[in-house]
């Protein structure tokens, strides 16, 4: 399992495939509570889940002591209603274990379009210039952020500079 990570703030970011993706679920499952994320965000349908065998995916990574949040989008597309309703919230809970040297792991299908809009999305929030960090996250994932629509949306973010600092690679 890619597990495609960068620092942001104190802590590390990171974003990839939906566990189970390569037919694995049990060993990626294993891979991400080793890797000790605060938080999971998976942005996958309950469809997606099932289809890659990942429909206890919640229950394993809270058993684990992992905090998992689930706010579906669309393949290939950005939010809805409901995830904008949630995203406050989740958003401020993702940026504080950031800013407290957490990781955060934010998933889809592919680990590119939804997760890196996403990741991109937390980056600029934390106040990370957008530019700067959109070619930091395509550093160690390409393929992230695949549509006009997706990169709009994280380019919506409200930009909060004071918060905004990384550890030197």
């Amino acid at each position: 399992m890619i597990v495609s990570a960068l620092s942001v703030g104190q802590g590390i970011l990171a974003i990839s495939p939906i566990p189970g993706a390569e037919g694995d679920y049990a060993g990626d499952v294993q891979h991400l509570i080793e890797w000790k994320p605060a938080i999971v965000i998976s942005l996958v349908s309950e469809v997606e889940m099932v289809a890659a065998g990942a429909a206890g995916l919640w229950h394993d990574l809270v058993e684990a002591g992992c905090r998992w949040e689930h706010l579906p989008i669309t393949d290939f597309g950005v939010p809805d209603d409901a995830f904008e309703e949630a995203w406050p919230v989740v958003s401020a809970n993702a940026r504080r274990a950031l800013m407290g040297g957490g990781r955060i792991l934010v998933h889809c299908r592919g680990g590119c379009g939804r997760s890196g809009m996403v990741a991109l999305r937390l980056m600029i929030e934390l106040g990370e210039a957008a530019d700067d960090a959109l070619a930091r996250l395509r550093a160690v994932r390409s393929c992230a952020v695949e549509t006009d629509a997706q990169m709009a949306w994280a380019l919506s973010a409200k930009r909060e500079p004071a918060l905004f600092l990384r550890h030197e690679d």
